[in-house]
């Protein structure tokens, strides 16, 4: 089948924060590609036996940018437990749980770009040990694109639609 929403990858190579952004909005963009023109019961859709839905991956993905941008790095006890879990109240509209991902996206990256160096140590520990904004970063990416690829294969199965 053809790919109908295929973007190349990004050719940020100027610096290390650049690219390290670069790939982690490439990814972020990726995901919400996915809820491109679907309606709301396409959006909460359950297709696969581990109840995963592009919403709910979108609201887990919401929760790990604040916790890790929010809390881990910045420090804000409020995003302590930002709550991770990928199922989405009946009554919180897909446009809310959209919304606050991208919010989330926009407060971590003026996060990541207050801190502004990659070897800058997390303000708050990570397996009792403090990591480098690099290390988050990469976490991240690595996070984001891995439900990236889930996205992908839902709506296939919703839809039809492919590319990343």
């Amino acid at each position: 089948m053809l790919e109908s929403q295929r973007e190349p990858v990004p050719f940020n190579d100027d610096n290390e924060m650049d690219t390290a952004l670069a790939f982690l909005s490439f990814s972020r963009s990726c995901v919400l590609k996915k809820l491109d023109g679907l309606d709301e019961e396409q959006l909460r859709r359950n297709l696969v036996v581990s109840d995963t839905t592009l919403l709910g991956l979108v609201q887990h993905l919401t929760g790990a940018e604040r916790y890790w941008f929010g809390y881990t790095v910045a420090g804000d006890s409020r995003y302590a437990d930002a709550g991770m879990g990928m199922t989405v109240a009946e009554d919180e509209p897909a446009e809310q749980v959209i919304a606050g991902y991208r919010a989330a996206i926009a407060d971590s990256d003026a996060h990541v770009r207050a801190v502004g160096n990659l070897d800058v140590r997390t303000a708050r520990p990570v397996n009792e040990e403090s990591r480098t904004l690099r290390w988050v970063l990469a976490h991240m990416t690595g996070e984001t694109a891995r439900h990236a690829g889930h996205a992908d294969i839902l709506r296939e199965l919703v839809d039809g639609v492919t590319g990343r």
